[in-house]
């Protein structure tokens, strides 16, 4: 655990799981609002006095032990447009299964990307033109930006939540085919070839 900032009276105590200041934005705009951050990439217990916490690119399971402990609001930060590509890989199975594309905030329960949505933004991409890196990182920049959109309303307090609608889908880390050609492959040809030679698992 780090801290990445300590004012006197900080408008918030936020704790940040997964992606350092380094590799997102986020960490940033918080210290700029005078928040009380700290840091980290390994496991937690749950224990620390805080306002809220935000979980972006976190690759531990909080369970439910440690979400009832941390007694506050959970915030995650997933690159899919929920309830659809819950769980793994989502950039690639929104191509794959035709689903919609997006960012979504929302709230951690007990459930994998299940909690209550916050804020979401759909995204229409030409994928014939992207390879599935590109329209990552074009998902990355998004979700930065619809937390910055939504920073106040953390910090107020004033954010609502509504319920996930319908059914959407859920994806293992296994459940990535093992002739999927890679992140860098155009979206459009391999989505094509994957579907000529059927998914392979083995």
């Amino acid at each position: 655990m780090r801290r990445l900032s300590n004012f006197e009276n900080p408008s918030k105590k936020v704790l940040v799981l997964g992606y350092d200041e380094m590799e997102a934005q986020i960490i940033k705009a918080l210290v700029d609002k005078k928040c009380l951050v700290d840091h980290t990439n390994e496991r937690v217990t749950g224990k620390g006095d805080y306002d809220f916490v935000v979980s972006f690119g976190y690759k531990h399971i909080l369970t439910k032990k440690i979400i009832d402990t941390f007694k506050c609001p959970i915030f995650n930060l997933h690159i899919s447009y929920l309830p659809y590509n819950r769980g793994a890989h989502p950039n690639f199975w929104s191509f794959y299964e035709n689903t919609p594309s997006g960012v979504t905030i929302h709230l951690i329960d007990y459930g994998v990307d299940t909690g209550p949505i916050v804020c979401q933004k759909y995204l229409d991409f030409k994928f014939d033109e992207y390879t599935f890196v590109e329209t990552y990182e074009v998902l990355l920049k998004e979700i930065e930006k619809l937390f910055f959109e939504n920073l106040e309303l953390f910090l107020t307090d004033n954010w609502s939540v509504s319920k996930q609608r319908g059914v959407g889908s859920f994806h293992k880390v296994k459940d990535l085919p093992k002739n999927f050609s890679g992140w860098h492959s155009n979206i459009k040809i391999e989505i094509e070839r994957l579907n000529r030679q059927g998914l392979i698992y083995e």
